[in-house]
């Protein structure tokens, strides 16, 4: 059936320019005016989902084709966008890059596949007159997409403002929604937004409310409604909602300050698969809970708090004699690092749990970075077969590793050695690759069944295994 989805994209010229400012912003002060408001995020992404999250209030989703195929992006927009008044889709980089040479993997693509208005972020620092033809090479590019309004980003100063205002009306009739000053404070609020997690950033109340006032002042944020009110109906495939069905095993999630990188349809898929998540945190716990059957340790900067996952060795120790003792554990990325032997990191050392024979070394550059393609090996328990697409982002790189089982071979990506990733270690897998429930939904299914085959309960004096009939 068809529905009324107001909704909008909101893009920019080029990475950097202040989406995600603007976006949260946005979010923010609509909410504020008693709206239900989903965000969207177009990409494998999970620190700026984390921001729009916490200024709408409501579960950030990610947008990904090359992951979900279109339909499955389609289907996951339709299904969230239906319960909200409004949506807002953060693009990726600028409106038309791409990597492939026909823009199917654009934020531009994203709002032909939605049939979306574009609200475009215009970077102004620098420039006057140039705005003109830059705007009008946006729009003359791919006509069809249909750029509704602009918003000025990093003004200097009113008579900046109104020369830029003029030279816009005059020669490309597209809405001016508004201008955002450039100031020490607005600079620091984007750099908190591009590159520190929520979870990290104990002032985000103060930091999100004060992006909510620059833009509510300086954005006419009823028009962009207005204008998401513009967007055709869309055709939603209606799905029935089933009950969570009783927990059958309790997996840990860690998750803190040093863990942050987890979809939420990672977790509504452990739970409909019958996994009581539990919550852990390596920086300050000093033991497991009392009883687990598996672990799930996904992404974030372990490096960044090396120091105090190191000085807990209470909790070190007992993943480490959980894991010999056959606790299946679930690694992504920080979680590989953190079961490695130790880690360095701009010149320093800490011991990590010490589960696997290696050690990771933090380099200035990405050693991976993009999507990724993968053939299960058939040693991964229970990613045992198929073809995965995934993506990475690491400055990891695993160093002194011996005679490895990997769980995946590398078609697309760099992994642990450009061949191969997935580390597998008894009942571990730890890989630097992101899996999402929508790009594999077997993956949930299979790790519980896989927990139910290999039941490990929590003792006194470490772990014992129990194989059930």
């Amino acid at each position: 059936m068809k529905k009324a989805l107001p909704r909008v994209v909101v893009s920019a010229t080029h990475k950097s320019a202040g989406k995600t400012t603007v976006a949260s912003g946005l979010c923010a002060a609509l909410a504020e005016r008693g709206l239900a408001v989903q965000p969207f995020k177009k990409g494998p992404d999970y620190i700026d989902p984390m921001w729009l999250t916490a200024a709408a209030g409501r579960e950030c989703r990610n947008l990904d084709n090359f992951m979900f195929g279109w339909d499955g992006l389609l289907a996951s927009f339709g299904k969230h966008a239906s319960g909200a008044d409004i949506s807002i889709i953060e693009g990726n980089k600028g409106l038309h890059d791409s990597v492939e040479t026909d823009g199917e993997g654009s934020a531009a693509n994203l709002a032909r596949k939605l049939s979306a208005p574009v609200i475009l972020v215009l970077d102004a620092s620098g420039t006057t007159r140039g705005i003109a033809p830059l705007l009008l090479g946006y729009k003359m590019f791919e006509p069809d997409i249909n750029i509704a309004g602009v918003v000025l980003n990093k003004v200097g100063n009113a008579r900046h403002e109104a020369k830029l205002r003029a030279v816009i009306e005059k020669y490309c009739v597209v809405p001016i929604l508004g201008a955002l000053r450039k100031s020490a404070e607005m600079e620091i609020l984007e750099r908190h937004l591009g590159l520190i997690p929520v979870k990290e950033q104990e002032s985000l109340i103060n930091i999100i409310s004060a992006i909510r006032m620059q833009v509510d002042y300086s954005v006419d944020v009823d028009k962009v409604a207005v204008i998401a009110r513009t967007a055709p109906e869309m055709a939603v495939i209606e799905t029935a909602t089933s009950p969570l069905p009783a927990p059958r095993v309790r997996v840990g999630v860690v998750m803190d300050r040093a863990f942050t990188f987890y979809y939420p349809e990672n977790m509504e898929a452990l739970k409909m698969a019958g996994a009581e998540l539990v919550p852990v945190n390596a920086v300050t716990d000093p033991h497991l809970p009392e009883r687990l059957d598996g672990l799930y340790i996904g992404g974030g900067f372990p490096e960044t708090l090396m120091d105090e996952l190191e000085a807990n060795r209470s909790l070190r120790a007992e993943v480490r004699d959980a894991i010999e003792n056959g606790l299946p554990v679930h690694a992504e990325c920080g979680g590989l690092i953190y079961l490695s032997r130790s880690v360095m990191f701009k010149g320093k050392r800490a011991d990590m749990a010490g589960v696997l024979d290696c050690d990771v070394v933090i380099r200035q550059k990405p050693k991976g970075h993009g999507y990724m393609e993968l053939e299960a090996t058939g040693a991964g328990h229970w990613m045992r077969e198929g073809n995965i697409r995934a993506h990475e982002f690491h400055y990891g790189e695993v160093v002194n590793l011996k005679n490895a089982a990997f769980a995946y071979r590398v078609a697309r990506g760099a992994g642990i050695n450009g061949k191969s990733d997935g580390i597998v270690y008894k009942n571990v897998i730890a890989s630097f690759a992101h899996l999402h429930h929508l790009a594999w939904p077997r993956w949930a299914g299979d790790f519980v069944s896989y927990l139910e085959k290999v039941s490990f309960s929590k003792q006194p004096r470490g772990g014992v295994l129990n194989l059930k009939k």
